[in-house]
């Protein structure tokens, strides 16, 4: 963001909220002043998100100081997903009504028909005129009826700006690579024999996959081996894409336009074609598998004191899921016991030993569906973490801070700049730790703050002191919103939240490109190879497109997650549950259920027998008759009034009783 002259021109990203008010931050913005504001008849052709010229109108008196856009630089909106509604009683014409409600325009569909009412479609601006009417649309592809499941996830994926079908061209490209894996990993073999060898055959190591029991794309291996003096090897095996996606063939371009896998309820939308995300790449049982390996001789202290990094071959010889690990380790009965133990205790260690250092324990709530054969959710419930996956974890981290480590020494060893890719995690923004601690402070719980700065044993103490707590979901969630946003850049900083000075993405390049770029950076590093400022430059506009792509997986990840909230609560309108007030506001009070997590509202005018006002400083609405409060955190039981789908809305009252709720009941069973 620039300020582009001294007449109070100022170029940037603009917010649009509700039904068209805009919200432009100055570059030069003093904190204690307000965003510029911009009234819809200044909007332009802006659009929420587009960068824009905006000119700051002169102040007037006590108001507050407003803005209007003289220029949209960039549309970041190519097209739009949203429903086909008619206009009205005795108009023919028919408009879309956008998924994303931060687009306060509805482009008018003149070529839409009465049968297209009702459907989800994807649109884009055939024309715009003036900024005081409506866009003209276009409708360049129809997903289905609005309110069936597969419309709404394959909108949901095309609103983010993907795709669940690769060209053509593409899966050519990847069905090429399956069909020559025995040419290649012949070269491969080849390549671990001679003095030079350029991979290493780890193929008779006792190596194991844990992962979820419905994982497809298998990342990463551990291997373990017993050594004479009394330390472990441990390998960390990573998928080894770099060697099948060569850098600029049509393959790896598509996998850097993606950047990343998506999540949702019932599906994966992969980075990479199936046939090498499913397959070729991934690190599949009693198959010989092509990796880039980190393997670390560890003592029993879980000290490394030794390493190595390269390319390899190997054979993993067990696929576990969590829960069968987990099961060996607690009944000290089954395959790879003693692997299994010694790597446990290792990772135990290493766990306390990064809390030591400062890392934070985030862990954030989440649920997970069980759908029905056309994709109705019929139950909701808790994912638990349990210790194998920490483990895991706990290896991963190792292999990522270890990698970049790396790096670092191989460029000063060879008298060169360190240039990699890193994944970082600034310290936290310090107005964000003081809200935050004002919002603890009024839950009831200590947090130590100095000057807007917080040490990582405090948000720690905090998140420990909050256990088993009505109100630690919500003070966890409100402690990772308080932090910067992890992201990806060629700049090292550190990561705040796990207390490393050096961390990279190393481990999943099957779903992350950043990972794959890492590895060929390793390469590189390995081979030697000098990386210039002009490589640099490039690999920095990736890391930033590959952060924007991440913000766009999430949110579609959460979006098919409210969908299935409010779908779940569908047929439950006028059921009791169990509740907790998540938010506090002028109109009413936000309330999450606890069992399907799903937030809805409560209206201050709903709530019987008294009149209640938002008492924004103490987080809570007060009665004036009664002195009845409600309070953020506060536990309440709630009755579900309504459940709009299209809306992804739910609205509650609230019981006032204090008989105990019961789970919901699940109908559809």
């Amino acid at each position: 963001m620039t300020n582009t002259n001294e007449n109070n021109t100022y170029e940037g990203t603009i917010a649009v909220r509700g039904r068209g008010i805009g919200f432009f931050i100055r570059p030069d913005q003093a904190e204690d002043q307000e965003d510029l504001l911009i009234e819809t008849a200044n909007l332009s052709f802006a659009l929420d998100g587009d960068t824009v010229k905006v000119e700051e109108f002169p102040k007037v008196g006590g108001k507050r100081q407003e803005a209007k856009v003289l220029e949209v630089l960039e549309a970041v909106h190519k097209e739009f997903v949203g429903t086909v509604k008619p206009a009205g009683a005795g108009k023919s014409v028919r408009y879309i009504q956008p998924d994303n409600h931060r687009i306060h325009v509805r482009p008018i569909l003149p070529d839409a028909t009465e049968l297209d009412e009702g459907m989800k479609v994807v649109a884009e601006i055939a024309s715009w005129t003036s900024p005081h009417t409506d866009p003209v649309g276009k409708i360049i592809e129809t997903l289905g009826k609005a309110g069936d499941h597969e419309t709404e996830m394959q909108a949901i994926i095309r609103s983010g700006g993907f795709s669940e079908n690769f060209p053509q061209e593409i899966s050519k490209a990847g069905q090429d690579l399956y069909e020559r894996q025995d040419e290649i990993f012949a070269a491969a073999i080849e390549a671990t024999k001679g003095e030079n060898p350029t991979r290493r055959d780890m193929r008779d190591t006792t190596t194991m996959t844990i992962d979820p029991a419905d994982a497809k794309d298998f990342d990463d291996a551990l291997s373990y081996k017993e050594l004479p003096n009394g330390n472990y090897e441990i390998g960390i095996h990573i998928a080894d894409v770099s060697h099948y996606v060569q850098e600029g063939t049509p393959i790896d371009l598509e996998a850097q336009s993606r950047a990343t896998s998506i999540y949702l309820v019932d599906r994966v939308i992969p980075m990479l074609p199936e046939v090498l995300s499913n397959d070729l790449c991934s690190l599949r049982p009693n198959e010989d598998r092509l990796a880039f390996s980190a393997v670390f001789e560890m003592n029993p202290n879980a000290e490394v004191v030794d390493q190595w990094y390269g390319q390899t071959i190997i054979h993993s010889n067990r696929r576990f899921s969590y829960q069968e690990a987990q099961e060996v380790i607690d009944t000290q009965s089954g395959d790879n016991l003693d692997a299994l133990n010694v790597m446990m205790t290792l990772g135990r260690i290493l766990r306390k030993q990064r809390y030591k250092n400062g890392a934070i324990a985030f862990e954030q709530p989440e649920v997970k569906f069980v759908l029905d054969d056309e994709g109705v959710p019929i139950d909701v419930v808790a994912k638990v973490r349990i210790e194998t996956m920490m483990m895991i974890e706990d290896f991963m981290l190792l292999a990522n801070m270890k990698v970049s480590e790396h790096v670092e020494t191989l460029c000063k060893k060879a008298g060169n700049d360190t240039t990699f890719i890193y994944r970082i995690h600034d310290v936290p923004d310090p107005d964000r730790i003081e809200a935050l601690a004002i919002f603890v402070h009024a839950l009831g719980y200590e947090f130590k703050v100095t000057d807007g700065t917080v040490d990582a044993k405090t948000i720690n103490k905090l998140l420990k002191d909050v256990e088993g707590s009505p109100e630690e979901d919500l003070l966890k969630v409100a402690t990772i919103r308080s932090m910067a946003k992890a992201i990806y850049t060629t700049k090292n900083i550190g990561h705040f939240g796990l207390a490393f000075k050096h961390y990279s993405h190393f481990t999943s390049p099957i779903r992350r490109y950043p990972d794959l770029l890492a590895h060929r950076m390793l390469r590189k590093h390995l081979d030697g190879t000098f990386i210039g400022p002009k490589e640099m430059m490039k690999h920095e506009k990736t890391a930033s497109h590959s952060s924007d792509r991440e913000g766009f997986a999430v949110r579609a990840e959460r979006n098919s997650i409210k969908y299935k909230q409010v779908e779940f609560m569908l047929d439950k309108v006028g059921e009791e549950f169990d509740g907790i007030i998540t938010g506090v506001t002028d109109w009413g009070i936000y309330v999450q259920e606890k069992h399907s997590m799903a937030e809805g509202m409560v209206r201050l005018g709903s709530i019987k027998g008294d009149y209640f006002k938002h008492e924004a400083d103490k987080y809570r609405i007060k009665g004036d008759k009664t002195g009845s409060t409600y309070t953020l955190g506060q536990s309440v039981r709630i009755k579900l009034m309504r459940a709009d789908l299209e809306e992804r809305q739910l609205d509650f009252s609230l019981v006032l009783s204090n008989k105990p709720a019961a789970k919901p009941e699940n109908k559809k069973q």
